[in-house]
């Protein structure tokens, strides 16, 4: 199995303000592409989770830590791992990096909720639990603390 995977974005025009520094909404909007890229290079397609299963990944909470600009034209990579998978929470982390250089421009972290349509919790399926499980970050042993 992958430990993360890698999606490129060109910045575009339209993604920058008047100086060419990309506006800081769109980091998230790149998460999404990183995080729907990772799943399918899993060999699961979003669409087919929530039109067969009924399964629906829905952020809870977001972060971003902008480390350098990124602007316009610059060629990056959208850096994905399954930072957690849980029966009902999956959590992703990001990394998003100039292609040029390898610089990191910016960190975060987005946490998800499994749930239905109606909007309600429930168990992330077992086929996926197991696929994202097994890719998901080791974590740390609380035990002896």
């Amino acid at each position: 199995m992958i430990e993360y995977h890698d999606a490129a974005v060109r910045v575009r025009y339209a993604e920058t303000d008047q100086m060419g520094v990309v506006y800081h909404a769109n980091y998230l909007v790149w998460f999404e592409v990183g995080r729907v890229e990772l799943i399918r290079a899993l060999g699961i397609e979003y669409k087919n989770m929530e039109k067969e299963d009924d399964c629906h990944i829905v952020v809870a909470d977001a972060h971003c830590r902008y480390l350098l600009s990124a602007k316009y034209d610059e060629v990056l990579r959208i850096r994905t791992r399954i930072a957690e998978s849980r029966n009902r929470i999956v959590k992703f982390s990001y990394e998003v990096l100039r292609d040029a250089d390898g610089k990191v421009l910016a960190t975060g972290e987005t946490t998800h909720i499994i749930c239905g349509s109606n909007g309600r919790p429930k168990m992330l399926p077992a086929k996926y639990h197991k696929v994202f499980e097994a890719v998901a970050a080791p974590q740390p042993d609380r035990s002896e603390s």
